[in-house]
């Protein structure tokens, strides 16, 4: 069997003010162009297909083509839904996704069969797939408690109700022959964060351990952690990694989607297939005059100034450097000592001491600096 494991395409993203939109529609067509060379059995996308709860009608536009497209290269297509996703918006969609053959899980459902998907190969192999969408800590413990499992204590943290839900879920991979599998929206304890994540939701009362996993599952994709990596565990258990870099945090990792061939007798093997259609992100770092040596024409730029802070700073870095979404001062320029910073204040205007403000905070918000203007005037007219 051969799968296709991606996940975290946070379509809608929007980075320093600047839209992704053409950027997730090439890197989603190229995923859909690897997944026509591959002829995967299945297509995992494990949570956080959208960027917010509330997508606009283009990024759902943007993620219903995407899911289609995949679709018609002949693979099964499962989904589910990641912190960032809304649930029950996705599990509304579940009707236009039947008849699509796409199978969506955006929640999880008081019907634990609900979250077990099972499905035959090109070749006629069965395959038998669990989906743990997202769950809150709160959720976590109404869901455990659904499924008639022992009841829940004050005690007992999210790790443990995780744990039990999955055993529960995973019971019928004790049945020989079918090629057992898991996804889930998850931290793992001692996997590493790729830098752009919603640090509530990745922080130590939401990871759990990797222990969590059955021996008997022959593969689990992961989602939530945007770096793509293997995770130790009773399993075969890999997190794909998000198929571009989606903040400057993440601007060291390779965006990619893994290829997964496995069978029941054999461990799983993967490959991590490059995705290149985004623009990559950069930081850079100097004076005015090395700045101006710098050339990344197609990438995000993510500058740290050394020069003293003044008004107009962030202009001519932009001038410079015109794909620079976000521009900060370097904290060794600025001044330390009380003395020095009331000396670079003294004399003046508060416009001028606004600016100085935005630019060390490297704020790249259109029109803030005309709105203080504005708000200047109409209580300096009234005073």
């Amino acid at each position: 069997m051969r799968i296709l494991h991606t996940s975290d395409w946070h379509v809608g993203k929007v980075l320093k003010g600047r839209t992704r939109h053409e950027e997730h529609i090439r890197v989603l067509g190229q995923v859909v162009e690897i997944c026509q060379a591959e002829k995967p059995d299945l297509v995992i996308v494990a949570g956080d297909l959208y960027d917010t709860a509330a997508p606009t009608a283009d990024s759902t536009r943007v993620v219903t083509r995407a899911l289609s497209a995949l679709r018609r290269t002949g693979a099964q297509v499962v989904a589910i839904g990641g912190n960032h996703d809304n649930g029950a918006a996705l599990d509304a969609l579940r009707p236009w996704a039947s008849e699509a053959g796409i199978t969506l899980r955006g929640s999880v459902d008081k019907n634990p069969d609900e979250l077990r998907i099972t499905g035959t190969t090109h070749d006629g192999e069965r395959w038998q797939l669990v989906t743990v969408p997202f769950l809150s800590q709160r959720y976590a413990i109404r869901a455990s408690e659904m499924y008639e499992l022992t009841a829940a204590e004050a005690t007992q943290t999210y790790a443990d109700h995780i744990a039990r839900l999955i055993e529960k879920l995973s019971e019928p991979f004790a049945e020989p022959g079918v090629i057992n599998l898991l996804t889930a929206h998850l931290t793992i304890v001692g996997a590493s964060a790729g830098g752009g994540e919603r640090e509530a939701h990745t922080i130590m009362g939401y990871a759990v351990p990797a222990t969590v996993f059955p021996r008997n599952a022959h593969y689990v994709a992961l989602g939530h952690l945007h770096r793509a990596q293997q995770v130790i565990a009773p399993c075969p258990t890999r997190y794909s990694g998000s198929p571009l870099a989606v903040d400057f945090g993440e601007e060291e990792n390779v965006p990619s989607v893994a290829i997964v061939d496995v069978a029941t007798d054999k461990a799983a093997r993967v490959r991590d297939v490059p995705v290149s259609a985004a623009r990559a992100l950069r930081t850079v770092r100097g004076t005015l005059e090395q700045l101006a040596t710098v050339n990344l024409p197609d990438a995000w730029l993510r500058v740290i100034v050394r020069e003293s802070p003044r008004v107009g700073l962030r202009e001519d870095v932009q001038e410079l450097l015109p794909n620079a979404l976000e521009v900060r001062i370097d904290p060794e320029m600025m001044p330390n000592k009380p003395g020095e910073r009331a000396a670079q204040r003294a004399g003046r205007s508060p416009r001028e001491l606004f600016g100085d403000y935005l630019d060390s905070r490297g704020n790249a918000e259109e029109g803030v600096r005309e709105l203080f203007d504005e708000l200047y005037d109409e209580v300096s007219s009234t005073s």
